[in-house]
């Protein structure tokens, strides 16, 4: 697996950022429900995504060692007040300046703690472009916008990303719901199609009794996600139901709902 250049994931940032910026301006109401995260209003997705950006642009800035609450990093808490669509721009906008001015600062191999172990910036430099890829998309699914297509590039690696999380839940979380997804001789096959044959967009997702093991490439298997790379992206993050036209499941259709159900981590 190949990770992307550093820089082409705080591009993606900030892209992401304005695509975001873009939803609260529209006019949208910022107290829509988000309906593939019913818990939170608009207003509370845009909230959550710039106190992400704010923490991690103080794990990456000081260098940090050891986990700090988020309510320590500089302007997490947000606008003082709620409903207020261009004050929640304006926040999203400098906590986004923030981390991105962190990142490029630091550079990939700097120092800053992480939850996966892996404790540089450039873990967060990907943990975070693609945190704002789906969250994007939830945010346009609040306001009733169209879905913006990803970078080819970016969404296959935000599937190589999703996979390796969900491993990684199971391996340090046993209680996880991810650790219901062990079933030997079952597999699912993702199949994104119209990307360049050079960026190998199909994967082969083994739930094997170690954990999930994937690989990239063309293979029979259990079940088949097949349609262009942003839907099966994000319908394998559950954010597209998988009867979306354009998408298609060949095979035991019950597995990959089983994936979709118990892939979580939080």
């Amino acid at each position: 697996m190949t990770l992307l250049r550093h820089d082409r994931y705080c591009d993606e940032i900030v892209h992401q950022v304005g695509l975001l910026r873009a939803v609260v301006t529209s006019g949208a109401d910022v107290a829509a429900t988000v309906p593939t995260c019913p818990d939170w209003t608009l207003e509370d997705l845009v909230r959550h995504v710039g106190r992400a950006l704010r923490w991690c642009g103080l794990l990456v800035g000081t260098g940090a060692e050891e986990d700090i609450p988020v309510d320590r990093a500089p302007g997490s808490e947000g606008p003082a007040v709620t409903g207020d669509a261009a004050a929640l721009d304006a926040w999203l906008a400098r906590s986004g300046e923030v981390v991105v001015g962190a990142l490029r600062e630091a550079g990939p191999d700097a120092r800053a703690w992480s939850w996966a172990g892996d404790d540089t910036a450039g873990f967060w430099a990907r943990r975070m472009a693609h945190e704002l890829v789906v969250h994007q998309a939830d945010a346009a699914l609040a306001a009733g916008l169209p879905l913006r297509a990803v970078a080819p590039e970016v969404a296959a690696d935000a599937v190589d990303e999703w996979l390796d999380i969900v491993r990684f839940v199971q391996r340090v979380l046993p209680g996880a719901a991810a650790n219901e997804l062990r079933a030997p001789g079952s597999s699912i096959h993702l199949h994104a199609t119209g990307t360049p044959a050079e960026l190998d967009t199909e994967w082969l997702v083994d739930l094997a009794d170690e954990g999930v093991v994937w690989r990239r490439g063309h293979e029979k298997a259990t079940v088949t996600l097949r349609g262009p790379l942003t839907d099966v992206l994000l319908a394998f993050y559950g954010r597209l139901p998988l009867d979306t036209p354009g998408l298609d499941v060949l095979g035991d259709r019950k597995l990959l709902e089983l994936w979709l159900e118990k892939a979580t981590f939080g």
